[in-house]
């Protein structure tokens, strides 16, 4: 899972670009030689959305494949060639010279095949690529559900979640090359003894590398900052080594102060460097502490969409993005529902975002989940391989193993009677087997389920965070926000007697028409919106242990075609989809640019 370097020591060649795309609506690719090439291609950009780029393409979400013809560098020979993906939605199968080298299930998360053998030197290589992005009901996240369990998102394609199903090749493809022997994994864990308030304290960097092999031998581990240059020894012992640096008055990370040192492990035969932020995160007395000191998560729910791109990577919208929520004081926000690319997480360490790292969990069905192992088995999956792909940033200061987990006998409008019953004995179990999993491989950060409305509160007695969407005027009480407010002051409260423990509203929100006004404020007028933001806002206020507020949604975005979706997209930005904003990022900026100072 580490990120693919270009040093003295390894190479990195991006692929990405145009490629040749053809769909297989029939299933015929493989059989018929398509890994080899393709006749009758149409040109499309990777990384990106299929469903965006060709319009007779929006509502496919069968098999494709992608073909590119490359030259691997000659200098290479003699090194591990690997060829990486770094999101297949959802289903990626790659082959080289005709070659089927290797498949991946769940889309979002990076994977690697050694092509080494497959590849001809000095000659063109035939890369190819198939995806398949079908919706079924033991995949996560889930589709083509009973028609009871889709609920008012009903439309087609026939999801159970609440934003378009994209498909493609999303993030770039890349060749890149290690030594024989190398370094495998890095897990950097950072400790700080003595923060105050001050922005510098002691710290301790400690760091555990693994090789490829069990190998023994000598190694060194640096660290460097601005006026800090701090080594170490590693000694591996059947290919593993530990070392642990001490920091004397070190510049901690922080939302506010976002300080990264540049960490470098050097073998043998092998280097690797990355960014290291030195912060603590952990939960306290009904608040979460950021580096020993209370800290609020205010900022969004997100979606990795744009015109065109879908949810293809999209680098100049990433940094105007960032600018926009900082212009609302933003500082946090969730991977909603699916982890983002690698290239935000590291936009996010170096600008200070605090991120609430999110599975492709979303809206189980828990009601059958005793009868359907497949999906515990990809979550846990899942799991494992964000926290092996972003353990190291400083900015990832959660892990969220599932959103909107759906109970029997779910109802939107309850409150205090949240059905623990029988029915959702299942769900729990499932659910804190998710738990448990996020804590045993990492401790050091809190994990937390994102909860619907009359979901059991049973189910959250694992979480060290609650972390709650709530959607009182809009899909209950719409409308009625005198009353939305005391509904909402009675559950929060309620929730903050059971567990003392930080409440964060990962989600709330109201559909909004841009450019729609109206005096009263009705619903779906900006100006409602912009009551509805205040209304939630004033009442976070006043209790302490809201550790914060993530708006639905930083900005509108394609949604499955219904009659809940004008126009196919959620209208719950406070941006429109092409990023202007309406009446309610004006309020956003009111209450945190005044409350961040």
């Amino acid at each position: 899972m580490l990120y693919p370097i270009q040093n003295r020591v390894r190479n990195r060649l991006d692929i990405s670009g145009i490629w040749d795309f053809k769909p297989d609506p029939d299933g015929i690719g493989e059989a018929n030689g398509w890994a080899l090439g393709l006749t009758n291609a149409r040109p499309i950009a990777v990384p990106g959305s299929w469903n965006e780029q060709y319009e007779d393409l929006f509502g496919y979400l069968g098999l494709a494949w992608y073909v590119k013809r490359i030259y691997v560098p000659a200098g290479w020979r003699g090194e591990r060639v690997f060829l990486r993906v770094g999101s297949a939605c959802y289903l990626g199968t790659v082959y080289v010279n005709g070659v089927k080298v290797g498949t991946h299930e769940g889309g979002h998360l990076p994977f690697a095949f050694e092509i080494t053998d497959h590849i001809r030197w000095d000659e063109e290589n035939i890369v190819a690529i198939s995806v398949e992005n079908e919706l079924r009901p033991d995949r996560v996240p889930s589709g083509n559900m009973p028609r009871r369990e889709r609920g008012m998102f009903m439309g087609t394609p026939a999801t159970t979640f609440d934003f378009y199903p994209f498909a493609g090749l999303h993030r770039p493809v890349v060749l890149y090359t290690v030594p024989q022997t190398h370094i495998e994994d890095i897990t950097v864990i950072t400790e700080v003894n003595g923060a105050g308030p001050r922005a510098t304290a002691d710290g301790v960097v400690k760091v555990q590398v693994k090789l490829n092999a069990a190998a023994d031998g000598p190694g060194r581990v640096q660290l460097k900052g601005d006026a800090t240059s701090i080594t170490a020894d590693l000694a591996f012992v059947k290919g593993v080594a530990e070392a642990a640096l001490h920091v004397p008055d070190a510049r901690l990370w922080s939302d506010k102060a976002p300080y990264l040192y540049d960490l470098t492990v050097t073998t043998a035969a092998d280097q690797y460097s990355l960014k290291v932020g030195i912060r603590t995160i952990a939960v306290a007395d009904g608040q979460i502490l950021l580096n020993g000191r209370p800290v609020k998560l205010n900022g969004f729910g997100r979606h990795e969409d744009f015109i065109a791109s879908g949810k293809g990577l999209n680098l100049p919208l990433l940094i105007k993005d960032y600018q926009l929520m900082r212009w609302t004081g933003a500082n946090s926000y969730r991977t909603s529902h699916y982890p983002y690319s690698e290239e935000e997480m590291q936009l996010a360490d170096r600008e200070g975002f605090l991120i609430i790292d999110e599975i492709p969990a979303v809206s189980l069905q828990l009601a059958d989940e005793a009868n359907n192992p497949a999906r515990l088995r990809l979550c846990l999956q899942q799991i494992e391989e964000l926290i092996a792909r972003d353990k190291n940033h400083p900015a990832v200061v959660m892990w969220s193993v599932a959103n909107e987990p759906m109970p029997a006998g779910f109802g939107v409008g309850e409150l205090g009677s949240h059905a623990d019953d029988e029915k959702n004995r299942a769900g729990k179990a499932f659910l804190d087997a998710l738990l448990d999993k996020a804590h045993a491989l990492d401790p050091t950060r809190p994990a937390t389920i994102v909860m619907i409305m009359g979901s059991p509160l049973s189910w959250l007695e694992q979480c060290d965070v609650i972390c709650v969407n709530r959607y009182w005027g809009w899909y209950t009480l719409g409308g009625q926000l005198d009353l939305a407010r005391q509904r909402l002051i009675a559950e929060l409260d309620q929730m903050w007697a059971q567990f003392h423990k930080p409440i964060i509203m990962t989600e709330f929100g109201a559909d909004t028409i841009p450019g729609y006004h109206g005096h009263p404020g009705l619903m779906w007028t900006e100006e409602y919106q912009a009551d509805y933001v205040r209304c939630h806002l004033e009442v976070a206020a006043t209790r302490d242990y809201v550790a914060g507020m993530q708006v639905w949604n930083f900005a509108d975005f394609a949604a499955v075609p219904s009659i809940m979706r004008v126009g196919g997209l959620n209208h719950k930005g406070v941006f429109t989809r092409t990023r202007t904003p309406k009446m309610a990022a004006h309020v956003l900026r009111e209450f945190w640019t005044k409350t961040s100072k």
